[in-house]
C-alpha cells in the first residue's frame, strides 16, 4: 500500500509540474488555424503565414525563437502574462526578432495584417566561455 501511495504522490507532483507547460505551450497553427497557415517546414525551421483581419483576436499561443517579416502594415495589441499590454504599429518590410515566448494579440488597426513568421526549431547556441587569462 505504501508503494502505491508513493507512486500516486509522484504522479500527482509530475502532473502539477508539467501541466502549466502543456497549457501554455500552444501551437499557433492548432490554436488559430484560420489565421496561421503552415507555409513550409524542415528539421530546423517552420515558416507560417499569419493573416489577422481588423478586430480579430489571436488566442494565447507560444513560439520558439522566431522572426517576423511584415507584408502589410497594421497595428497590434500584444499581451503576455504578468506584463502590461503593448501596442505595436508595424510597417511593410519590417523585420522583427522575437525570443521564445507565450503571448496573445489583437489587430486594433483598420487593415488586415499579414506577416510571415519563421520559427527556429533549434535552441539558441550556448555562449562560449571566455578564454582564461594566463597568469604571469
Amino acid at each position: 500500500m505504501k508503494r502505491f501511495s508513493l507512486l500516486a504522490t509522484v504522479a500527482l507532483l509530475a502532473a502539477l509540474v508539467l501541466a502549466p507547460r502543456v497549457t501554455f505551450a500552444q501551437d499557433p497553427v492548432k490554436i488559430a488555424p484560420e489565421m496561421y497557415k503552415l507555409n513550409w517546414e524542415n528539421d530546423r525551421v517552420r515558416v507560417l503565414d499569419l493573416t489577422v483581419p481588423p478586430g480579430a483576436k489571436i488566442p494565447k499561443h507560444s513560439h520558439p525563437d522566431h522572426f517576423a517579416y511584415v507584408l502589410t502594415p497594421g497595428k497590434l495589441r500584444i499581451m503576455k502574462d504578468g506584463a502590461e499590454p503593448m501596442e505595436a504599429e508595424v510597417t511593410a518590410g519590417q523585420v522583427l526578432w522575437i525570443a521564445a515566448e507565450t503571448h496573445w494579440a489583437e489587430n486594433i488597426g483598420e487593415t488586415e495584417l499579414r506577416i510571415v513568421v519563421t520559427e527556429l526549431k533549434e535552441p539558441a547556441p550556448k555562449k562560449k566561455a571566455a578564454p582564461k587569462k594566463k597568469s604571469t
